[in-house]
């Protein structure tokens, strides 16, 4: 399905012509069907990771090693192949669904708009598609939601809208960036099980991002740990928590909320982001 081999992203910092390894040699692979969880503190790739699968990694980056999906290596593909990979057979979840909707549009262009452009869809079908996707997410009332502009919609309907958009084109693989932490924790839950079910119904591979190793050990079949751009164990959410292998590892499960004696020192985590120099916001660019 999804094969990473030896993935390395360098940024060059235009101004001072300075490069900076931000990810180190990673690899891992992914069944069809199967979820990965990326976990680590701020700073650690997990994001990063994603961006370079979708080819949208920042301004002077340069990546090498080997991404392949289905057979297909990414980083090699063309502009038109990658762009259709990208409507047909990628899909990505990122945290804040106000950055993936147009505020001054209804949300329903957001859905049918898509659906014509990846699929070809006359609008009319692709709007009763778009009803279809939204119902199946857990909401009812389809055609206000669809006449409605972003800021009308709370935080876990538009998460719920995202998730609709980003199964209307069937993807083979999802890409779930963080996306329950600006949610309430019943909320969550919800679109959490919704992301779940939708995986087991369609056969998804998915790749989820956090911070919440409690979270990721429920949703997912295995979890790659990472620190400053590299992963340093995979294995199954038990082998992680019961059997880790790095200090690192047994510190991360160590900070997860708890209750600790009073008096006790609670566990710190080592290690610094590498600075980049100039501005961390650099725009992203398009391989395409």
């Amino acid at each position: 399905m999804l094969h990473v081999d030896s993935l390395v992203l360098t940024v060059t910092d235009p101004d001072t012509g300075q490069s900076t390894e931000i990810l180190h040699g990673n690899s891992f692979a992914l069944g069809a069907g199967e979820s990965l969880g990326l976990v680590g503190e701020s700073g650690s790739g997990k994001s990063m990771t994603l961006k370079c699968i979708l080819g949208i990694e920042p301004s002077g980056a340069r990546v090498t090693g080997s991404i392949a999906l289905d057979g297909t290596d990414l980083l090699s593909a063309g502009g038109e192949e990658l762009r259709r990979i990208r409507a047909n057979d990628l899909a990505l979840i990122a945290q804040n669904p106000h950055g993936s909707l147009n505020p001054v549009l209804p949300v329903g262009r957001f859905l049918v708009e898509g659906m014509s452009d990846a699929r070809s869809l006359p609008a009319a079908e692709a709007r009763t598609r778009a009803a279809e996707l939204l119902r199946q997410v857990g909401i009812t009332d389809t055609e206000r939601v669809l006449r409605s502009y972003p800021h009308q919609l709370s935080g876990g309907m538009l998460q719920r809208v995202v998730i609709a958009g980003a199964m209307s084109g069937e993807p083979k693989l999802l890409l779930a960036d963080e996306p329950t932490t600006a949610l309430d924790v019943t909320t969550q839950a919800e679109v959490v099980a919704i992301l779940d079910e939708k995986r087991r119904e369609h056969g998804l591979s998915m790749i989820y991002v956090t911070h919440d190793l409690d979270l990721a050990a429920a949703v997912c079949d295995r979890l790659a740990v990472m620190k400053d751009g590299e992963i340093l164990e995979i294995g199954t959410p038990e082998e992680i928590r019961d059997r880790p292998k790095t200090d690192y590892t047994r510190a991360l499960m160590s900070a997860r909320p708890q209750l600790y004696p009073e008096g006790s020192p609670e566990p710190a985590l080592g290690g610094n982001t590498p600075a980049l120099g100039g501005d961390a916001h650099a725009n992203t660019e398009d391989r395409a």
